[in-house]
């Protein structure tokens, strides 16, 4: 067996377990080089994969490295991931829930780079706030607390993320089936018995159309059967900035603000009940989706999901005073040079803007600014006159032009009355 012939055979007819397994694994051990392993990826890229290829090389990557021992949690484990996006504090609001319902949460959570924000820098937005415990402290705390979220630092999945690397580099990072792999492999050596995807589609969203995001989903899905996972992926928009807030502690400041019952419409809300009731159903907690909605819509309303909130923050050493500690940062405020309705966003533009008023990275090394972000002010649909708020800028930086201009040019207003704001759900795809 070599690599050539591999590649080759891939061209024309799919491969074996072993031949898949040969190349991962030599890639990963720097048995086989770069340039053979472009070309495979290269030839995946054009040629696809099959079902059972694609379920294969997710098996292999993730018998690559560390597996989460989660034995220690006597339920099913049920775990979310989503695909990215911008104000998405998603997983902020849905583990405190399903936490409050009985439902166990032990979540490795990465950070942010490029438009999209990382549920660990809105967790280190709290003064005090602890994403690296020991294995015992994240045991204890998923045990006593019934929640951890603590950052990507065990040995999970080494073949991903070194295939990762080398698609980003060479122009093969678009490719259904290498995308599903990557995810549930980290999903699956996560410890996860049930997954629940959130794939967003939109202009904010690395799946720009709804018919890229379900072959995604639906790959996804099956790659979880074959591999004895129950999945739900749910197709979510990202037309627009999700919630109100984007950057990190406006995040978290939003988040309480769901979890408290003040915020109490918005397709932030939306999105997160969807999310946690399809947990809720996963997790066995309700024995159809209408009781699992109802007993996630409870959990807000009679405060369990913010006391849950409170206890998994102070156990991991964050400070609840802290979250409301961005009024020294300097407000600028970006106004509408014309009346109309909002008809949509660029909303890739929109965390662009952000993570240059230093909320979010360019680079690996950039460090975060907690207190940036922006306030929306305006969703699709909104009527607007001249002069109206579009979005309020904390800043650190002395020189916000940039962001300002970006964020004009990212909102299109309409004369039309009948623009629409479309519901944030689109579609849910189970196994």
């Amino acid at each position: 067996m070599n690599a050539v012939d591999i590649i080759n055979k891939k061209k024309n007819e799919n491969l074996t377990y072993d031949e898949i397994k040969y190349m991962v694994d030599g890639y990963t051990n720097d048995s086989i080089p770069d340039y053979q392993m472009s070309a495979f990826l290269m030839t995946i890229y054009f040629k696809g994969l099959s079902l059972d290829e694609t379920s294969w090389l997710t098996e292999i990557m993730v018998d690559s490295g560390d597996q989460i021992d989660l034995s220690f949690i006597d339920d099913v484990i049920v775990d979310k991931h989503s695909t990215g996006g911008v104000g998405d504090k998603v997983s902020l609001i849905i583990t405190p829930i399903v936490a409050s319902l009985g439902i166990p949460v032990a979540k490795m959570s990465g950070r942010g780079l490029g438009h999209t924000g990382g549920t660990v820098d809105k967790l280190e937005a709290i003064k005090g706030f602890k994403t690296e415990l020991s294995d015992k402290e994240f045991e204890d705390n998923v045990k006593n607390v019934g929640v951890s979220i603590i950052g990507q630092s065990k040995n999970l999945v080494p073949a991903d993320k070194k295939i990762y690397a080398l698609r980003d580099v060479t122009g093969t990072v678009d490719s259904i089936p290498l995308i599903a792999s990557s995810i549930m492999s980290k999903k699956i050596a996560g410890g996860a018995d049930a997954i629940v995807l959130d794939i967003k589609v939109g202009s904010g969203a690395f799946m720009k159309s709804e018919e890229r995001a379900e072959e995604l989903a639906n790959t996804m899905v099956s790659i979880g059967n074959k591999l004895k996972r129950k999945v739900v992926a749910i197709l979510t928009r990202m037309d627009q900035p999700l919630g109100n807030e984007v950057g990190n502690l406006n995040e978290v400041q939003e988040t309480i603000d769901v979890l408290t019952g003040k915020l109490k419409e918005s397709d932030v809300i939306d999105v997160s009940v969807e999310v946690a009731s399809q947990m809720v159903l996963l997790g066995n907690k309700a024995d159809n989706i209408d009781k699992a909605r109802q007993l996630v819509k409870d959990s807000i309303s009679n405060g369990k999901a913010y006391d849950k909130f409170n206890e998994f923050i102070t156990a991991q050493g964050g400070n609840m005073d802290s979250v409301t500690g961005n009024d020294n940062v300097k407000e600028l405020v970006v106004k509408s040079d014309k009346r109309g309705y909002i008809e949509g966003f660029d909303t890739q533009d929109v965390g662009h803007a952000t993570s240059l008023l230093g909320a979010g990275r360019l680079t690996k090394n950039d460090v975060i600014d907690p207190l940036a972000g922006i306030t929306v002010k305006a969703k699709i649909g909104d009527e607007i006159s001249k002069g109206d708020d579009l979005f309020v800028i904390r800043t650190n930086h002395d020189n916000a032009d940039d962001s300002i201009n970006i964020l004009k040019n990212s909102v299109r207003i309409s004369d039309s009355r009948d623009i629409v704001n479309k519901s944030p759900i689109i579609k849910i795809i189970s196994s």
